[in-house]
């Protein structure tokens, strides 16, 4: 009998993971062989009751989960560390139900059971509670906020440095720009709503967003007024909340997961080759009234390659980039505790190395890599029956390498290079160049020394939290305490390099001219920043269901002061609350605010502090007696709030008017003069917070046995007193005028998000889809009046682009005659003409009107999935629409830097008279005051479909896992930027701004789960 018993799966302790388990969380051994020999013991007193543990496939626990015997009728219901006990025999059929919905059966087969159910299920995302601004735990059902959450498998599945790239498509209402895909800097603009979200980790708002993606459990976005209430001055933009992983009563789980991956250019300005650039530049050089400068037999020697040195033709993408770099991370995490301390620990390790080409006998490297290091321990204690605490521990090390002269500058003289330019190499083995070119990109590549920074982060958070239910049953008491520190630091190891121009006389005699010089190298280093922030909170809470009423509420005050660099310290202050009530959890009633404010406002006045109050109310209708025949309505919440919210923007005390030294002017002669003083802009002593009221309105359920989830919510959002310059600023005044609280946005919008799953005989299937509509309007600049009503900003969309009309080429001398002309300009065939919107033969600032799209701003984004037997596969679509980018950058431009400048394949269709529906004007050198103007021309549609992400991943069956003594073993293979579908083909629609493309990834991992 005693031979036939088993201890439950998940709650064994290998011997190596045991002892580990014990090391890390500090407990006495003979607790935990206590805590072990207890559940043993109960299992041996019955040995009929069987144990399951249900999970989502975040492998994080679920409460509230039911299972039902089905042979005996008898149910039981997951805990909070979601285990259920049911008295069952081997062979019995056990039912999983989550809010009164079937998701599958199993058969007991063992005294344990675990049962992993999809996160991707609208059931299961309605029984996971979403995570507060300071830690809360709020159920969604019972909130009349708007919070949307994703957790940690998603979040792993693009091979990403910061938890940005992340989110890419995943949530409703928010919007993602990637500028540049170098190592290290690579992190993505985040919007919520058109605004900027805090950022807050564990309860504490931060600046971090690189982290180790598996010690990451939940990023939840907080939009509404009433979710961001408590932060006062700082919840105007929203807020990111990411809630890292803790530990749980359960033996020792351990995970390590390595990584490699090969990462490519996506779009990369491709340069004309020496011919076709010679015989354009002849050509530009005539448009201008110049005579060429290549002859036919340049132009031969360029075609063929004859002459390489003294007609070079060298392709300085090629010669200096590589075709592709490589990411590997590995990332190792711990997980477990009893019932006295639970634990998580990770560390992770990001080695990724850039695109330079690097010299194999240059004893130091050159190449713009990034190396990070993440250690993370989360330790939370029960210390005794009413005292709980805990103590979480970041650190973060960040090391880049870079050429001397730097990556941003070799890209850009690639890019403001021409192929014939000069010879990488001298026959002589020394830099090519010249007097025009005296920045051989090769030598600026290899040969300039290096660089490197260095960056810090340490970050501890502690906290203690009594229950109170001496006094009141459900009440509490907790303190926070906090401490961040960041550093960087720059050690620059660069030299100067000499280049030599090749010289050949009529005798054959080779001379070299020498420009610039061969330096030693330098050798310093500097302080690029650094900051500190400490951060205490002590908060009142209580929580207690009785009867048909429920209550939860918390109040707050905290303290928060940061220190960059050499300023003063900054300091925001106050109180917070939230209380929610709701009746049978039918009908509830939220309520919270924000009482705070910062140290950078006049002492004593009234703009220092605000007050920031929301309310809320929601009703689930599919609890109403009228919706319980409605079989095929699982549920629907309809659910609202109005509040306001405040964003701290004080400037650096711009309330005091401050003078600085001016050595452009002396008063005096001698030592003892007296150099001048300059008055800065003028100080606003009335200056406070921006402001903006809130209304959201949001109807979300589930249809079809919880099939089908839906969420539709309306955003209706008013920005007030924000801090603008006045349009009608004047040089009269003779200096800057100050910021002011004058301004006035509006943003109106919609979020739609549905998810589908379903389980079926051949698999499981998911989809979801979020979209993201949003108007915007200014309503108050205080404009000067304009002559014309296209010239005005107002009521146009926050951000709208401006400029002139573009009406084609001139093609007709008759048209040289008769159109407006841009004022100064005399203009030639081929260049660009401009609607006259006032009619009066002019082409000027008059005529400047909007030229970004007028209808709303879209989001978008899907994701499909299916599993089945092991193997798993999603794909990610991600997308915007209406959006206009300004495509103006050195790469579109033919002949800039002086019109010695590069040109571009897109240049081959220039106008000509026998091209006159070419796609660009006629060439010129250097800058055209008609051509280069702000105009729909250059305003180029940034809509996009990308294939953002697909994976494809295998887990191996438990008996394999358990002859080889591993819980699990998962092969994967991801990849990122596959395919993108947008109007401009030389234009990555996210990228275009940035030297540095962005990356297509291809990724290949392996994860084990001891």
């Amino acid at each position: 009998m005693i031979k036939l018993l088993r201890k439950p799966q998940f709650l064994r302790f290998p011997p190596s993971s045991f002892w580990l388990m014990v090391l890390l969380s500090g407990c006495p051994l003979s607790h935990a062989i206590h805590a072990q020999n207890t559940t043993e013991n109960t299992q041996t007193s019955n040995p009929t009751l069987r144990t399951i543990l249900v999970t989502d496939d975040n492998d994080e626990v679920l409460a509230n989960v039911s299972i039902k015997n089905v042979r005996t009728g008898m149910f039981a219901t997951t805990s909070s560390n979601g285990i259920a006990t049911i008295d069952a025999q081997l062979g019995d059929k056990i039912g999983i139900y989550c809010v009164g919905t079937f998701l599958k059966e199993i058969s007991i087969k063992d005294i344990s059971e675990r049962v992993v159910l999809s996160s991707q299920n609208p059931a299961v995302a309605r029984i996971k509670p979403i995570r507060g601004l300071f830690n809360q735990s709020l159920q969604t059902e019972l909130t009349a906020g708007s919070s949307q959450a994703i957790y940690n498998k998603d979040l792993q599945k693009m091979p990403a440095t910061s938890i940005l790239n992340t989110l890419v498509g995943r949530l409703a209402g928010t919007s993602t720009f990637q500028f540049s895909g170098q190592p290290g800097s690579d992190a993505i603009s985040f919007g919520l709503r058109g605004q900027g979200p805090l950022v807050i980790i564990d309860g504490i708002p931060r600046q971090l967003t690189i982290f180790d993606l598996e010690e990451i459990e939940s990023i939840t976005v907080h939009k509404d007024a009433l979710s961001n209430a408590m932060l006062g001055v700082r919840g105007n933009g929203g807020a990111l909340v990411i809630n890292t992983r803790k530990g749980s009563a359960s033996n020792a789980k351990m995970s390590f997961t390595a990584q490699t991956a090969i990462q490519q250019p996506l779009k990369f300005p491709k340069g004309l080759d020496a011919y076709n650039y010679a015989k354009l530049y002849n050509e530009a050089r005539v448009n201008d009234g110049l005579t060429p400068v290549y002859t036919d037999a340049a132009l031969q020697a360029y075609a063929t390659n004859s002459d390489p040195y003294n007609y070079p033709n060298v392709n300085w993408r090629d010669a200096t980039l590589e075709p592709s770099s490589r990411m590997d991370r590995y990332t190792f995490s711990a997980t477990g505790g009893n019932n006295f301390s639970k634990y998580f620990i990770s560390f992770d390790h990001i080695n990724q190395t850039g695109l330079l080409k690097k010299n194999t006998t240059t004893p130091y490297n050159t190449n713009n890599n990034f190396k990070s290091y993440t250690i993370r321990s989360n330790v939370d204690l029960q210390l005794n029956s009413k005292l709980s605490g805990g103590i979480y521990l970041l650190g973060l090390i960040r090391n880049s390498n870079d050429a001397g002269i730097g990556t941003g500058n070799i890209l850009n003289s690639i890019l403001n290079t021409p192929n014939n330019a000069y010879p990488a190499y001298n026959p002589n083995g020394s830099y090519g160049g010249n007097q025009q070119f005296q920045n051989n990109i090769l030598a600026q590549t290899i040969g300039s020394g290096y660089q490197q920074n260095f960056k810090r982060d340490m970050l501890a958070d502690f906290y203690l939290k009594r229950t109170l239910d001496e006094i009141a049953s459900g009440m509490w008491i907790k303190a926070v305490g906090s401490y961040y520190a960041t550093l960087s630091e720059n050690v620059v190891r660069n030299k100067t390099f000499a280049v030599f121009q090749r010289n050949v006389s009529a005798t054959g005699q080779e001379t070299y001219q020498q420009f610039g010089v061969n330096g030693d190298q330098s050798n310093y280093n500097y302080m690029d920043y650094q900051g500190r922030s400490d951060y205490l909170e002590l908060s009142l809470g209580y929580d207690k269901n009785k009867g048909n009423h429920g209550v939860n509420a918390v109040l707050l005050a905290n303290r928060q002061n940061s220190v960059s660099g050499s300023e003063l310290p900054y300091t925001i202050t106050g109180l917070a609350g939230r209380m929610g009530y709701n009746y049978k959890q039918k009908y509830i009633l939220d309520l919270a605010f924000g009482l705070n404010g910062s140290n950078r406002y006049p002492t004593g006045g009234t703009t220092k502090y605000g007050f920031f109050p929301a309310v809320g109310l929601a009703w689930n209708i599919s609890k109403e007696d009228f919706l319980q025949s409605q079989a095929w309505i699982s549920y629907l919440k309809l659910y609202a709030s109005y509040g306001k919210n405040g964003n701290d923007n004080p400037g650096y005390f711009s309330y005091i008017q401050r003078y600085f030294d001016n050595t452009g002017a002396v008063f005096g002669t001698g030592a003892g003069g007296n150099t001048g003083v300059t008055e800065e802009p003028l100080a606003n002593p009335n200056i406070t917070f921006e402001k903006s009221n809130k209304l959201n309105i949001g109807l979300t359920g589930g249809l079809f046995d919880n099939s089908l989830g839906f969420t539709v919510e309306y955003y209706n959002m008013q920005y007030y007193d924000l801090l603008i310059q006045r349009g009608r600023n004047s040089s009269i005044l003779g200096n800057v005028y100050p910021t002011e609280n004058i301004g006035k946005n509006q943003y109106t919008g919609i979020d739609l998000q549905l998810n589908w799953q379903k389980s079926t005989s051949i698999g499981d299937f998911y989809a979801t889809a979020n979209a993201g509509i949003q108007n915007s309007k200014v309503i108050y600049i205080d404009e000067v009046t304009q002559p014309y009503s296209w010239m005005y900003r107002t009521g146009e969309r926050v951000g709208q682009l401006f400029g002139y009309i573009s009406d084609g080429f001139y093609q007709t001398t008759a048209e040289l005659q008769s159109r407006a002309t841009t004022v100064g300009y005399q203009p030639q065939l081929g260049d660009l003409k401009y609607k006259d919107l006032n009619n009066d033969g002019v082409i000027n600032q008059l005529d400047v009107a909007p030229i970004g799209p007028q209808s709303p701003y879209i989001t978008f984004g899907s994701t499909l999935g299916y599993s089945r037997k092991g193997f798993d596969f999603s794909v990610l679509v991600q997308g915007v629409a209406n959006r206009v980018i300004l495509a103006n950058a050195n790469s579109m431009l033919a002949f800039q830097n002086g019109g010695f400048g590069q040109a571009f394949e897109q240049h081959l269709d220039r106008w000509t008279p026998t091209n006159p529906n070419a796609s660009y004007p006629r060439v010129w050198l250097g800058t055209n005051t008609n051509n280069q103007l702000v105009s729909t021309f250059w305003a180029r549609s940034g809509d996009y479909v990308r294939l953002k992400n697909i994976e494809l991943g295998y887990t191996l069956p438990s008996k394999l896992c358990k002859n080889i003594k591993v819980q699990g073993i998962r092969v994967f293979a991801n990849a990122t930027n596959l395919v993108t579908f947008n109007a401009d083909k030389y234009l990555d629609p996210e990228g275009f701004s940035s030297n540095y493309p962005i990356q297509r990834v291809f990724n290949f991992g392996v994860n084990l789960k001891l």
